[in-house]
């Protein structure tokens, strides 16, 4: 694995009224095994950094209760917002996990992979807003991808894919597509999984885009 940071890579600052473009790069190499540092904000569950695969990982592990985990990551978005992340999960018997990428916070749009229905989920306030058909492999690494786009007027586009790691570029053609009208455009990015199979599932290489409030 790369060399781990945390890091604010450009913060490019647009014409006044407009907002800055800050991008992030979150790799758990550096970072100690254990408690996760500063920079994770964990919302639930049991979340650690885990040795893996050779180098290290954000790490979403069952512990003693099943609940749904979550952690943000960077700055909150005042405008458009992306996240990009490598997961790794497995099965146990017949039961799979269920993990994902949200952007805008809690209220926010969520991209879920859903194994037991065999399908990718856009899931917005607890409403499944849009699917397609996918076959997840256990214990692969997987590339997932969701973005919120604000559009002309009040309008957004939400586009959100998944595909294996072993392939650099995402599908040309997001596989699910929503729209969206004056969304507020506010909140972190986070990972979310409930590890159903009772199995860790680790997140890495996390690359967050958003726009933000512009410095005053």
């Amino acid at each position: 694995m790369k060399k781990a940071f945390l890091s604010l890579l450009v913060v490019a600052a647009l014409p006044a009224a407009a907002q800055e473009m800050k991008k992030f790069d979150i790799k758990a190499d550096d970072w100690a095994v254990g408690e996760p540092p500063a920079a994770v904000f964990v919302l639930d569950g049991k979340v650690s950094v885990a040795e893996k695969d050779g180098g290290k990982a954000v790490m979403i592990d069952p512990g003693t209760e099943l609940v749904e985990a979550s952690a943000q990551f960077g700055d909150s978005a005042a405008g458009g917002a992306s996240i990009q992340a490598r997961v790794f999960a497995s099965k146990k018997g017949r039961s799979t996990p269920r993990f994902g990428l949200s952007v805008h916070g809690m209220a926010g749009y969520r991209l879920y992979v859903n194994p037991a229905k065999k399908q990718l989920e856009l899931v917005k306030a607890d409403q499944t807003l849009a699917t397609a058909p996918f076959t997840w492999t256990s214990d692969t690494w997987l590339n997932l991808k969701i973005e919120a786009k604000k559009a002309a007027g009040d309008a957004w586009s939400i586009t959100a894919s998944a595909w294996p790691a072993t392939e650099a570029a995402a599908p040309a053609t997001p596989q699910l597509k929503h729209e969206d009208k004056g969304l507020k455009g506010q909140g972190k990015c986070a990972i979310w999984a409930t590890p159903y199979s009772n199995t860790p599932i680790f997140f890495d290489d996390i690359h967050i885009e958003i726009e933000a409030a512009p410095a005053k």
